[in-house]
């Protein structure tokens, strides 16, 4: 009997997810069915246009750009756009970790990291890409590039999101949230129309989320617990996915196999997946870090 594999591509899946359609057979030797591999390359080649786009924003030429500012209040007349800064750094970190996989498996000399050479070395190896088994992530990478690039180049207007009262004490105010889609995280804040004082920018939103859960002010104490809990028993070992990983540790996903293979984690393989040992990876990741203290 005869097993088809089904495509890993980004398109694929996500039609596959909402029921739209059916996910299409890999072609022979690949992961991917023709149309996503075509898609890959147009994503490729669009990641290098919006690469430029974006640097058209950075000189001013779009909508809704910053003007720098001296220490002394004076204008430089130098346009600042941090979003499409963010999305074009992005951009050389995401192709140059694919490209540094590609280079380091393939026995080939990694590209100069500029977009332009970038891309043109994936499309030189996307047939083998297509083949290997981060097809899919090397999908979802791009797509993501070309969404975020888009977004920064061509702005949308802001979207305002009604999030419920502020917790503060004694506050009768309501929490809102502005989002413009090529907005960075970090300029993101969780405002009281109240008292604008009452402010968490992304960085606090998860002690914010824990405070209107539990009706508690922001820092305040939790109520102390009954009795102490039993000590658990030693955890057994967590496997991983590479999105995982990619997530946890704030690393391009291609970055995570290039460190899978040169530092031999375990692996798992269930259900056409791999999954890394977590205790490796860990490992991994804090000889990385003491390396660079």
């Amino acid at each position: 009997m005869t097993v088809t594999a089904l495509c890993h591509g980004e398109s694929c899946r996500g039609a596959d997810a909402t029921g739209r359609t059916r996910r299409r057979a890999a072609d022979r030797g690949s992961r991917l069915c023709r149309p996503c591999r075509e898609h890959l390359a147009a994503g490729l080649g669009e990641v290098a246009h919006l690469y430029e786009e974006c640097g058209r924003v950075l000189g001013g030429a779009g909508p809704g750009s910053l003007r720098e500012r001296t220490t002394g209040g004076e204008s430089t007349g130098l346009p600042f756009n941090g979003a499409a800064a963010d999305v074009r750094a992005r951009m050389v970190s995401v192709l140059g970790s694919w490209s540094g996989l590609v280079a380091q498996q393939r026995g080939l000399t990694a590209p100069p990291r500029t977009v332009a050479d970038l891309t043109a070395f994936l499309l030189r190896n996307a047939d083998w890409l297509a083949a290997h088994p981060a097809a899919g992530e090397v999908c979802d990478e791009v797509a993501r590039l070309v969404r975020a690039g888009r977004r920064a180049a061509f702005p949308e207007p802001a979207r305002t999101f009604r999030l419920g009262t502020c917790p503060e004490p004694g506050c009768s105010g309501a929490l809102a949230l502005s989002v413009r889609g090529a907005e960075r995280d970090a300029d993101r804040a969780v405002v009281c129309d109240a008292d604008p004082a009452h402010r968490w920018t992304s960085d606090r939103w998860s002690e914010l989320s824990d405070s209107l859960e539990s009706g508690r002010a922001p820092g305040a104490a939790a109520a102390p617990a009954p009795a102490p809990a039993p000590a658990p028993a030693p955890a057994t070992e967590r496997w991983l996915t590479a999105a995982d990983i990619a997530q946890l540790w704030h690393t391009p996903t291609g970055t995570v196999y290039r460190l899978a293979s040169e530092e031999r984690w375990r692996r798992r393989n269930r259900a056409g997946r791999t999954f890394y040992a977590e205790g490796d990876v860990r490992a991994c990741f804090a000889r990385r870090a003491q390396a660079r203290a």
